[in-house]
């Protein structure tokens, strides 16, 4: 056992590099692939494979570094902090609707403050509700390394706490390269303001992560739910500048406040816990 606990931080350490390394090596490929094919090539179906790759491959790492390090039995037990047990259905209310509910607070307090609302979207709240379905077993590519493995691990060392903090700062900057390609929604916007707001998303998430007994689904399903609702009131700015300038849109700073005064309330919380604490 003790021969374990020392291998952790290497274990850690390891898996971030491993994680980084396959996921921009797979992006590097996928998109010089897509930019150097025509749009009717067959190539490009192996372009989005690679991509593909690079999106799963925290989950990648952390089942393989898990297989190595313990065997079928620590898969097993890996796999089955997937599904809850127990877990009441608010926790489903709250994963699934946290982001939309910051979202439209950010919305009411620009209206406060400006005397005019901000931009809505206008994606029906069913094609959302239906993306939210599908889309939540997709975000086992990421939750099974992130939360699933990294975290467990980082906490024991240095706290709960500091460990989301920490985690959300790697987890922001391993999205960098979705910055500096031209393709989605983040081209160039701001990445400070996308760290500072992704840093406090994953200290809520070791919240939920800790609040429900390690039920990664939860998690899985707030990772979601912020990815199918963040244009409810969109922050991406139309005509985006450079991405480390800290010009943003209104929404996207205010998103920012009211997500640190939930992270830092959640961290006075969590402070002193562990992941083997929480009482449902």
């Amino acid at each position: 056992m003790g021969g374990r606990l020392e291998r952790e931080p290497v274990a850690t350490v390891g898996f971030f590099v491993a994680t980084f390394t396959l996921t921009w090596s797979c992006y590097a490929a996928g998109f010089w692939l897509r930019g150097s094919t025509g749009s009717d090539s067959p190539l490009l179906l192996v372009a989005d494979g690679i991509l593909l790759l690079g999106v799963f491959a925290p989950a990648l790492v952390a089942v393989s570094f898990t297989a190595l390090d313990r065997g079928r039995a620590g898969l097993r037990v890996f796999f089955e902090s997937i599904m809850p047990s127990r877990v009441g259905v608010g926790w489903f209310i709250f994963a699934a609707g946290f982001f939309v509910a910051i979202k439209l607070t950010a919305a009411v307090v620009l209206r406060a403050f400006s005397g005019a609302w901000p931009p809505f979207g206008t994606e029906p709240w069913y094609v959302m509700a239906v993306a939210l379905v599908f889309s939540t077993p997709v975000q086992a590519g990421e939750e099974l390394g992130w939360r699933g493995y990294a975290l467990p691990r980082m906490a024991a060392r240095i706290g709960l706490g500091p460990a989301s903090v920490l985690l959300g700062v790697i987890w922001a900057t391993w999205h960098l390269p979705l910055f500096v390609v031209p393709v989605g929604d983040t081209f160039h916007q701001s990445f400070p303001v996308y760290l500072l707001q992704v840093t406090a998303m994953s200290v809520v998430m070791a919240w939920l992560y800790w609040r429900t007994g390690r039920a990664l689904l939860l998690v899985m399903l707030l990772h979601a739910a912020a990815n199918n609702t963040k244009d409810v009131v969109p922050s991406a700015l139309a005509e985006p500048t450079s991405v480390w300038t800290l010009h943003a849109s209104p929404v996207a700073w205010t998103t920012v406040a009211l997500m640190w005064v939930v992270a830092g309330f959640l961290l006075v919380r969590m402070r002193g816990a562990t992941l083997g604490s929480a009482t449902q």
